[in-house]
């Protein structure tokens, strides 16, 4: 991490996933091939290198770690397994011996860890997972948070806004980003008192646009969608859930219809694969944990290489980019302009 253009180093917990090493290991050889970047894996070292091509060997690191936080797991037991792949990787992070972290594990030891381990930005007092979701356009709209938070306070909802906001100029390239808080009516008098409290307090920020409902999300009207953790989660598991049945109900119609099977085969190439790509998480890879004072990208369980490469070119951009001291900057101007 010496010299002018240091190379980025991204610690990958090897072992975390549902399916063990080889799809994350195959997902950082492939980030690999395309990106100038160096993989420390941490994990099971003989199993590493069993699973590694014999001509990237060179090319990588390996740390030692004999344990591994499961699913099942408690993820504050997590403070505790200090042999587990995560906590070394995050360790990692937090001795500055990598730039960033990339999980497949559990999803709530990663986030503890990176809290207390890594530690927050000094104006953020929890961070938020965020996550893009698919729009009618072009653009993709973040939602924040959906699950780091279960129980939030305004003044979250307040963090979190900055955070999104800051988020989509600096990775999403948007210059001036609009930022909806989500409510059950568009007029400020909607919501309930952690929203109504929360939408004076966004106020501050020059982004904030005022109340969105949840089809906001999806039509692309706001470029940020500010939520409490419990509200998020449901949200992205319905999102999911309504993904997979309406593409199960398309084969189910298209079956029953020699029509609509003609149809269907024309459209394959253009339609059904850019729409599927639009609502796939694997072109994602992960969520970034924003608020730490790093990066960490959480990714889903079940990732295959694909979304194991996403989240690592997630974690290249991430580091590259200034996001963090953005968004110190607009909390900063924000409790400057509330004196």
């Amino acid at each position: 991490m010496q010299g002018k253009n240091p190379v980025i180093r991204i610690a990958i917990d090897a072992m975390g996933g549902d399916f063990g090493p080889e799809p994350i290991l195959d997902g950082a050889i492939q980030a690999l091939r395309e990106k100038n970047y160096m993989p420390v894996f941490v994990g099971d070292k003989e199993e590493i290198l069993a699973l590694l091509p014999p001509n990237f060997v060179s090319k990588v690191e390996i740390v030692e770690a004999s344990d591994v936080i499961s699913m099942s797991d408690h993820a504050t037991n997590a403070l505790r397994r200090k042999e587990s792949s995560i906590y070394k990787a995050i360790e990692l992070v937090r001795n500055k011996e990598a730039d960033a972290v990339v999980s497949a594990g559990h999803s709530g030891a990663t986030m503890t860890l990176a809290t207390l381990r890594i530690g927050r930005l000094p104006h953020i007092s929890k961070p938020a997972l965020a996550t893009l979701m698919p729009t009618l356009g072009d653009s993709k709209t973040l939602v924040l948070d959906v699950g780091a938070v279960v129980d939030c306070k305004a003044q979250n909802l307040y963090e979190f806004g900055a955070m999104g906001e800051a988020y989509a100029q600096k990775i999403m390239g948007i210059d001036n980003p609009q930022v909806g808080l989500l409510a059950n009516g568009e007029e400020p008098s909607k919501g309930n008192e952690l929203t109504k409290e929360a939408f004076k307090l966004l106020e501050h920020l020059d982004g904030f646009v005022g109340n969105v409902e949840g089809r906001d999300i999806f039509n692309g009207s706001v470029h940020v969608v500010v939520c409490d953790g419990f509200t998020g989660n449901i949200l992205l598991k319905a999102s999911e859930g309504v993904v997979t049945t309406i593409f199960s109900m398309m084969k189910q119609h298209i079956r029953k219809s020699l029509p609509a099977k003609f149809g269907a085969l024309l459209m394959k190439k253009k339609v059904f694969t850019n729409l599927k790509k639009q609502v796939d998480y694997e072109e994602y890879g992960g969520a970034p944990l924003l608020g730490v004072d790093g990066c960490a990208i959480v990714s889903h369980g079940s990732s295959s290489a694909k979304a194991i490469k996403n989240a690592i070119f997630q974690a290249i951009s991430y580091t590259k980019s200034d996001v963090n001291a953005t968004i110190e900057a607009l909390l900063v101007d924000g409790r400057a302009s509330k004196q």
